[in-house]
């Protein structure tokens, strides 16, 4: 999909803007891609109630925050590798500005390894724009929370890269997810199929219908998910799940 980019002067403009005080907490978009920053910063605007959203092109602009109390900064990964002297920079210029404040990255690729390199270096949470976005809240509301978030490491191997792995067809992925979910918590065979497709986004119907299952059925499954878990909602029994996930000794980084 081709991304439109636009200037710096425009968006620094819409950044000042969209301020509503200095002493609200505040999040930071770095992203150089128009269309993925406006994506991104209308969602937290409506998700973050009484937030500043800060979206800048690069970080040569973020002294223009100074003074505010950020709380995140989300930066874009722009196709860099985790390695690159570029993101480097980046990263070290805002931990020199807001040493406190957790660092995530937006990624147009789902890729494992980069997100385990990630997380390897401190960085708090990994948003690929494959996402559904009731996930990409739920790892936000994470994150601010003082966990990490990483979904891509949730079925992931650990050992070597997956440069020359086939791709899985959907009923492997399936499958793979399946025995992630049992090995993360004392689930049923059932209960894993519901959430790997809770997983992805589906509604209770959908995955009834995947499942061969009535509403009611998959409604009771969610309930004992969200018992086992300690989770209010569906957006919870996500958030919980990665972060179950991510304190496994093969979800870590090797």
């Amino acid at each position: 999909m081709q991304i439109f980019v636009g200037s710096t002067q425009v968006s620094d403009i819409a950044g000042t803007r969209r301020r509503m005080g200095r002493n609200a907490p505040t999040v930071i978009i770095i992203e150089h891609s128009t269309l993925a920053r406006t994506t991104v910063v209308k969602l937290l605007e409506r998700e973050l109630g009484g937030w500043n959203v800060i979206d800048l092109i690069s970080t040569e602009s973020l002294d223009s925050a100074l003074g505010t109390e950020v709380r995140l900064t989300v930066l874009g990964l722009a196709g860099r590798s985790v390695e690159s002297t570029s993101l480097r920079d980046d990263l070290a210029a805002i931990a020199a500005r807001f040493p406190e404040a957790p660092v995530t990255l937006l990624s147009r690729t789902d890729d494992a390894i980069i997100a385990r390199q990630a997380l390897k270096m401190g960085i708090r949470g990994f948003f690929s724009t494959s996402l559904p976005v009731d996930i990409a809240l739920a790892g936000l509301r994470l994150v601010l929370a003082g966990g990490t978030f990483f979904p891509q490491l949730l079925g992931a191997g650990t050992n070597g890269s997956s440069e020359h792995i086939p791709a899985r067809n959907e009923a492997e992925k399936s499958l793979d997810d399946r025995m992630q979910y049992l090995a993360i918590a004392d689930f049923t065979p059932r209960e894993a199929d519901v959430l790997a497709e809770l997983q992805c986004g589906c509604s209770n119907k959908v995955i009834a219908g995947k499942l061969n299952l009535s509403g009611h059925t998959v409604k009771m499954h969610l309930q004992h998910i969200m018992r086992k878990l300690q989770a209010q909602n569906r957006t919870e029994v996500v958030a919980r799940l990665i972060q179950r996930a991510a304190s496994e000794p093969d979800a870590s980084p090797s």
